[in-house]
């Protein structure tokens, strides 16, 4: 479904990054993303951070693109398709730790509100926290994870993830960020013997599973993700180890 949509609320969450409210009636699932378009900047996929009738996608400014998203204000429209992709398959008797890395926490915030499930937020520094108010609405517990340790636990998500493992029992934990987080979320989650989903992010041109950009190990992550099971991604060699390119050349992380 593709819709024009006016902008119509920005929220200011960090020096870099802004929250863009808009209308959409598609109904839409936590982790699912939307394909956004206007003029002045080519289509990207930004996960939704709000997934009822009104949406939003919580933008960080990093390139040309995102910067283009800034520089719009209230009123502006915006083009977007979507909503595409598998989200988090929730279930209600399951006790989830939930974890955002950096503009990841988008990503799960829908998730957030709908189980109420305890939260790691994790940044740079106190300056790069993102959706924290929003998160502490609807999370039992919220916990600040920062690298310098500005706020909070002085660790990454990852050191944070285990300890709180420690105190509690969970049975799945929910995560998005960057890869090299995912990718010790999930020796964590192994080590602790727990489930986990993880939202992965590469490069998507279409959104609809036809340009190939997105494929890891033969799964589309536009149409088959862009959230995975744990028992998908222990087979995904490409996982933490190689992307696609705008060409669809394989490029190799280390």
């Amino acid at each position: 479904m593709t819709d024009f949509v006016k902008i119509l609320g920005i929220t200011d969450e960090a020096y870099d990054t802004k929250t863009f409210e808009f209308q959409m009636d598609e109904k839409a699932s936590p982790g699912q993303f939307v394909m956004v378009w206007a003029p002045g900047m080519h289509e990207i996929p930004m996960s939704l951070s709000k997934t009822g009738r009104i949406k939003s996608i919580t933008v960080k400014a990093i390139g040309e693109d995102t910067k283009a998203l800034h520089s719009k204000t209230v009123g502006d429209v915006l083009r977007v398709r979507g909503p595409y992709g598998r989200g988090y398959a929730l279930e209600p008797d399951r006790r989830y730790l939930i974890v955002g890395g950096g503009v990841g926490t988008a990503s799960v915030l829908p998730a957030v509100k709908e189980t109420g499930a305890d939260t790691i937020i994790a940044a740079r520094s106190d300056k790069d926290i993102i959706l924290r108010d929003r998160a502490m609405k609807y999370a039992d517990n919220v916990w600040i994870a920062t690298d310098d340790g500005s706020e909070g636990f002085h660790g990454n998500a990852v050191q944070l993830l285990r300890e709180k493992c420690a105190e509690k029992e969970y049975d799945c934990v929910l995560a998005c960020g960057p890869e090299v987080m995912l990718y010790f979320t999930l020796k964590a989650c192994q080590d602790l013997g727990l489930d986990c989903q993880l939202s992965l992010e590469r490069f998507m041109k279409c959104g609809a599973g036809a340009c190939g950009c997105c494929v890891m190990d033969g799964q589309r992550v536009c149409r088959d993700g862009p959230v995975f099971s744990r028992s998908q991604i222990e087979k995904m060699k490409d996982f933490g180890n190689s992307r696609r390119d705008e060409c669809g050349r394989i490029v190799k992380f280390r």
